[in-house]
């Protein structure tokens, strides 16, 4: 029997100022942060999920802890993470972006139903914000 992935646990983006970028994710997005370091900020993303934001070329090499080591990796460019929300929240995300100066970059209407918020974070990373009715399973 093949064994099962059961969900996706840690997602990263990469950040020039580790500081200001953890800020938004807090402030714009409401993540709450469970680890605040000078090397990464860890948000609680909810469903089990844990958004990781990495000080840029802070974890090009091993890192060494007591639970053991963690292999070296690093991500360029312009990312894309997509958040779910649900759709009776639409209007209230719009607006707290408005509120947070933020553009919306583009507002994508999925055949399933589902809609995306498209808009970048302080380093340029597209994040969405998608309703349910973007893929088969969501």
């Amino acid at each position: 029997m093949m064994p099962a992935v059961t969900h996706i646990v840690e997602s990263s983006l990469y950040a020039r100022d580790v500081k200001v970028t953890a800020n938004f994710y807090a402030t714009v997005l409401g993540l709450s942060a469970m680890l605040d370091t000078p090397r990464l900020v860890a948000f609680d993303a909810g469903n089990h999920s844990v958004l990781l934001v990495f000080q840029e070329g802070a974890t090009s090499d091993d890192v060494r802890t007591d639970e053991g080591v963690i292999p070296g990796h690093d991500g360029q460019g312009r990312l894309h993470l997509a958040l779910g929300i649900a759709t009776e929240s639409l209007d209230e995300w719009r607006r707290r972006l408005a509120a947070h100066d933020v553009e919306i970059l583009s507002e994508t209407h999925w055949k399933g139903g589902g809609t995306s918020l498209y808009f970048q974070d302080p380093d340029g990373h597209v994040v969405e914000l998608a309703t349910p009715g973007l893929w088969a399973n969501y």
